[in-house]
C-alpha cells in the first residue's frame, strides 16, 4: 500500500508552476531582434519643436576645389545627356550666397541623374552640421530634385543628435547657376519637427 505525502501535491504544485514558466521562457528567443520600448526611455517626453533653418548650399563641379565628383555614368550617359551620371558631393553650407560667409555645416552624400528628358535628379545626403547648438547633429533628405523648377521641395526622412527621429521637408530654390562651369549656389529653407 502507497503511503500518504502530505507535502507531495505542493511539490507536484511547485513543479508543475516551475516547467510552466521555464517553458514560456523557452518559447521566447532571448536573441529577439525586436521589443516594444515606451518612448520615455529615448527621452521623447519632451514637446516636439518645429524649427527653421536658412543656408545656402554650394555645389562646385569644376576646378581644384570641386565638392562634386562624378564616380560613374552610364555607356549612354554624354554631356548634353546626363541621364546615369552619379556624383558623390561634400558641399559647403553657408549662411549666406556667398562662398565666404560663415559655414554652418556640409552636403555629404550622393545624386544621380535620373531622367530621360529634363535635368531631374534623386537626391540622397546628410546635412552635417558643425556650428551652433546643431554642431555634431546630421539631418537626412532623399527625393527628387527638378533642378530648374523654381522651387522644389525634398522630404527631411530621419536624422541624428538633435534631430533624432526628426520629419519635415527642405524648400529648394537655385540662387545662381553658372552655365559654362555648372557651378550652382541652391537656396534651402528646411523646416524640421524634432525633439
Amino acid at each position: 500500500m502507497a503511503e500518504n505525502h502530505p507535502k507531495l501535491p505542493y511539490t507536484a504544485a511547485f513543479l508543475l508552476t516551475l516547467f510552466s514558466l521555464i517553458s514560456s521562457f523557452a518559447a521566447v528567443e532571448p536573441n529577439t531582434f525586436s521589443r516594444h520600448l515606451s518612448p520615455s526611455s529615448l527621452g521623447l517626453k519632451k514637446k516636439e519643436k518645429l524649427s527653421h533653418l536658412h543656408f545656402y548650399f554650394h555645389d562646385i563641379v569644376t576646378g581644384e576645389n570641386a565638392t562634386a565628383v562624378r564616380v560613374a555614368k552610364a555607356k549612354t550617359t554624354t554631356e548634353t545627356s546626363p541621364f546615369g551620371a552619379v556624383v558623390v558631393i561634400d558641399d559647403p553650407l553657408t549662411v549666406t550666397p556667398y562662398i565666404g560667409s560663415k559655414m554652418v555645416g556640409k552636403a555629404q552624400g550622393i545624386y544621380a541623374l535620373t531622367s530621360k528628358t529634363e535635368a531631374s535628379l534623386l537626391m540622397a545626403y546628410n546635412f552635417a552640421f558643425m556650428e551652433g547648438k546643431y554642431n555634431g547633429s546630421c539631418l537626412s533628405v532623399m527625393g527628387r530634385n527638378p533642378v530648374f523648377s523654381a522651387v522644389r521641395e525634398m522630404p527631411v526622412i530621419g536624422g541624428s543628435g538633435a534631430f533624432r527621429f526628426a520629419r519635415g521637408y527642405a524648400e529648394v530654390r537655385t540662387h545662381a547657376f553658372d552655365l559654362k562651369t555648372g557651378n550652382a549656389v541652391v537656396e534651402y529653407n528646411v523646416y524640421v519637427f524634432h525633439y
